[in-house]
């Protein structure tokens, strides 16, 4: 959009970046007194193209790597969320997506989980890509455990690195899903995981072990489940989601704190529901940023739009911001 003055009507503002600035090309002296404007081009609404991709997909993961984003989702729209495999989808943009197709199934590929494909998280380190998964037994049995699949290529196939669980069911109290890795500057990567406990331990260097004596639990107030953490300009910040995921009040909150293991200091909730827009139960995130840039995005699922519910959710990536003392700004969920 330009504003054109109607005192002088070949000097323009442009708009850049959500601002408005005077046309440096131009000579400013006398436009700067002018305060009457008209709009010279029409503005047109931005499109956010929310959800990024079709169907009904929840708990996205997203990474950057080798000039594209790549995100991985749970495959939604299973009753009791009994989906069975991952797909990998990928972006230069974040707004044309690709459909790369599965990249693990249960049935072939995993020889302790049926089914319960939850929450699929991806790190890079070794020259290779790590998938962090969570899952459970067909038979009935509702306790969940965490694995962990190795794959040359950030879009798969991956394959069982260990044939067994990297964190096995009632080793920790809580649920053991939603998993995720952050990597530290010095190369020092960490895995957090948990429903009902978040916890912590750093991973050995070759992704799928780690020394069980360093668990941490870091529970926060308000915690339910999807731990997310990662560091901008020295602060780590630590992100998670509230109230239970069928609900319209789920929502994200976070804190801050001066290493991978905290301590922690909640800063409050920054991502929620959007009734006049008829978004609800805005959770179990993740988060990127540009690579060279401080530009920052957000991924989260919310109920399918307009009428999904907590097993019918879509995916929405939308922008990221930060105040001057690094706190996260409140996210304004889009259509």
């Amino acid at each position: 959009m330009s504003l054109a003055s109607f005192n002088y009507p070949s000097r323009r503002i442009r708009h850049r970046d959500f601002e408005l600035w005077l046309d440096p090309y131009q000579d400013t002296a006398a436009f700067r007194a002018d305060s009457s404007f008209r709009i010279a081009v029409p503005w047109t609404p931005k499109t956010n193209r929310n959800p990024v991709i079709p169907g009904l997909f929840a708990d996205p993961h997203i990474i950057a790597a080798n000039g594209r984003y790549y995100l991985y989702a749970t495959t939604d729209g299973y009753a009791s969320w009994r989906g069975t495999y991952y797909k990998a989808f990928s972006s230069a943009d974040l707004v044309t997506w690709t459909d790369h197709g599965v990249m693990l199934d249960y049935g072939p590929d995993v020889s302790w989980a049926d089914d319960s494909a939850w929450a699929p998280a991806v790190a890079a380190a070794n020259g290779r890509y790590y998938l962090y998964f969570s899952g459970g037994a067909a038979s009935g049995n509702t306790a969940k455990q965490l694995g962990v699949a190795v794959s040359d290529s950030p879009t798969g196939p991956f394959r069982d690195a260990l044939g067994r669980p990297l964190v096995a069911a009632g080793q920790y109290s809580g649920q053991a899903i939603d998993p995720m890795v952050f990597t530290d500057d010095d190369g020092r990567s960490y895995l957090y995981w948990g429903q009902g406990a978040a916890r912590v331990v750093p991973l050995n260097g070759d992704m799928t072990s780690f020394d069980p004596a360093q668990v941490r639990t870091i529970t926060p107030a308000g915690y339910n489940e999807a731990p997310f953490v990662f560091k901008r300009n020295r602060i780590y910040y630590f992100m998670w989601s509230e109230n239970d995921t069928r609900s319209e009040d789920y929502r994200v909150a976070y804190a801050t704190g001066p290493s991978p293991l905290g301590p922690w200091t909640k800063r409050g909730v920054v991502l929620q529901k959007r009734l006049e827009a008829g978004i609800k139960g805005t959770g179990h995130h993740s988060v990127v940023h540009a690579p060279g840039t401080d530009t920052w995005y957000v991924a989260y699922h919310r109920f399918a739009v307009p009428a999904g519910n907590g097993t019918n959710r879509e995916v929405a990536v939308d922008r990221m911001a930060f105040a001057a003392d690094g706190t996260i700004r409140p996210i304004t969920p889009t259509l």
